[in-house]
């Protein structure tokens, strides 16, 4: 897309009630590293991602979604994001300046029609990463953040027009319509997908993994651990990618994933694909079945923390 400024997905901010069992869980079984902690707040990387961190714990009464955390190439996409977000409308948080958290940067923050905080910056201190090994089964990298809206397409839209997303493909049914969108902001095939859902609220955090055997080495890790697993092992058809779910420790949904499919933006169409039928959700067939409970997994607990302010 022309004029897009956003480039990728940075990170991912969770509140919690339970701080110290979130901790151990992310930089325990999940595998992430812990880099940075501070009166209750602590930051986790990805060892093979240049990127700070790419989730945020911090301490909370209420378990919410803080904050979703995207890149731009350079502060002046970064004040030319928060003019054209000012201009159409858009209440900002803050304004475009230094960012206090590891790796510094420069950027502002936003609220998006749902009442999500978004943050955007640039110029963040690239962090020292390495390559991941084979059967090392830890992730690589964020790869992409699912959020439940109660107006999928009204969301949809906003992030189209605000944003720059384009849409990849859509999972719909008989019987319920539209129930998921996936976006893209790069050739990826979506970096954030909306999902339809009875609240706002965080669907999944998907973490990419080195590789087939390194996912399913890692999933086995998490089973053997005696988390839930909400669903997979398995390959979804839109996307192309692996997917396993499992409930952390406060029930938000987080994936494994692989091999999530890159597109050639100038030819491809989006596909509308019926989710009804079981090779849409699992290619393989070797998931459980997608139904009701299943689904419910994923709606998450109403999140309180977000701004209800008018839509634009």
């Amino acid at each position: 897309m022309s004029g897009r400024l956003l480039t990728h997905l940075r990170h991912v901010d969770l509140a919690v009630p339970d701080y110290d069992r979130q901790l151990d869980f992310y930089s325990g079984v999940w595998g992430l590293t812990k880099v940075a902690e501070d009166s209750g707040i602590s930051f986790l990387a990805a060892e093979g991602s240049p990127e700070q961190y790419v989730v945020r714990l911090r301490q909370a009464e209420e378990k919410r979604l803080d904050l979703v955390s995207y890149g731009a190439a350079s502060p002046q996409d970064v004040d030319t994001l928060a003019e054209q977000l000012l201009s159409g409308g858009v209440q900002l948080i803050s304004q475009p300046g230094k960012v206090d958290t590891p790796g510094s940067g420069y950027g502002f923050r936003f609220f998006d029609v749902d009442g999500r905080t978004i943050e955007v910056s640039a110029d963040v201190e690239v962090r020292q990463h390495r390559k991941i090994e084979e059967k090392e089964a830890i992730p690589v990298k964020l790869s992409h953040v699912v959020l439940n809206s109660p107006d999928l397409n009204r969301t949809r839209q906003w992030y189209e027009r605000h944003l720059g997303f384009a849409l990849s493909d859509t999972l719909s049914s008989p019987h319920m319509g539209e129930v998921m969108h996936f976006m893209r902001i790069s050739n990826q095939h979506h970096s954030m997908a909306i999902a339809q859902g009875p609240h706002t609220a965080l669907h999944h955090v998907s973490f990419e993994m080195r590789g087939l055997d390194e996912y399913m080495r890692g999933s086995g890790r998490v089973m053997r651990a005696g988390f839930k697993k909400v669903w997979g092992p398995g390959r979804h058809m839109a996307g192309d990618n692996t997917f396993t779910y499992f409930l952390d420790p406060h029930g938000n949904t987080v994936e494994y994933t692989t091999e999530l499919e890159l597109l050639d933006e100038d030819t491809w169409h989006p596909h509308v694909y019926d989710f009804s039928q079981p090779e849409v959700t699992d290619q393989w067939g070797t998931a459980n079945a997608m139904n009701e409970i299943v689904a419910k997994e994923s709606f998450n607990d109403v999140d309180h923390g977000v701004f209800i302010a008018p839509p634009v």
